[in-house]
């Protein structure tokens, strides 16, 4: 295999299977995965435990006050032979999946002043390429000259049935009908904020995985790898 590296960016949906597609590639060609997506939400728990989120109000002032006070890092866990994203040094990977982050994430990664941070670190993580990263915006805002980008859709009932496996994994219960409308109303969120909204990249490959096995997704998206790291 070339010794060239490059950047991929997958972007997309919730529960469309980003972050597990992203870390097969990382793994496939031992590259680093960093899951944006985490990061937001390790935010969003740091306002959820301060009280800067009470009843359907974000206190937008105080957060970005005390960003300078919030320390994001993925440690490699070898047990599990993933990575764990720690806040102020605390494992939250578990805590970060419960429904009320999933209910306020999207109105904190819209703070703007949220996105620049996380951006900022975003790119630094993968300055020197060799990086799997997945979000909403990674291939339009943060990596746009990204060598492979891939935009990941499917069927909401689907999507829908995976968050809700994804969560009883972390025995977190979820019911079917209340899931389903997070995911959309976190669509629609995401897409109509102001600061780096989910889009395609207009050079983004569409990836609908609605009928894909895990497998034909990875060897789609690494074929597709492969091509570029070889050129």
């Amino acid at each position: 295999m070339s010794s060239r590296k490059i950047t991929i960016a997958v972007d997309g949906y919730s529960a469309c299977g980003k972050s597990t597609l992203a870390r097969a590639l990382a793994t496939q060609l031992n590259y680093n995965y960093v899951d944006t997506g985490a990061m937001y939400r390790a935010i969003t728990l740091y306002a959820i435990r301060n009280g800067l989120i009470n009843g359907k109000d974000l206190d937008v002032e105080s957060l970005n006050e005390q960003l300078d006070d919030i320390d994001i890092q993925f440690e490699f866990n070898e047990a599990s032979k993933s990575s764990m994203i720690l806040l102020n040094d605390e494992n939250v990977e578990s805590q970060i999946r419960q429904m009320d982050v999933n209910d306020w994430v999207s109105q904190v990664s819209a703070v703007p002043e949220v996105r620049r941070k996380m951006v900022t670190l975003q790119q630094k993580m993968g300055k020197e390429k060799g990086i799997a990263m997945d979000g909403r915006d990674i291939g339009t805002t943060v990596f746009p000259d990204a060598e492979l980008k891939l935009f990941m859709t499917a069927e909401i009932g689907v999507r829908t049935n995976r968050r809700i496996a994804e969560m009883k994994a972390k025995n977190i219960p979820g019911d079917f009908e209340q899931v389903k409308t997070n995911l959309l109303q976190r669509d629609k969120e995401d897409m109509s904020r102001k600061e780096s909204p989910l889009r395609k990249a207009d050079n983004a490959i569409i990836l609908d995985n609605t009928n894909l096995t895990r497998d034909e997704q990875l060897n789609f998206a690494l074929s597709k790898a492969l091509e570029l790291i070889s050129k």
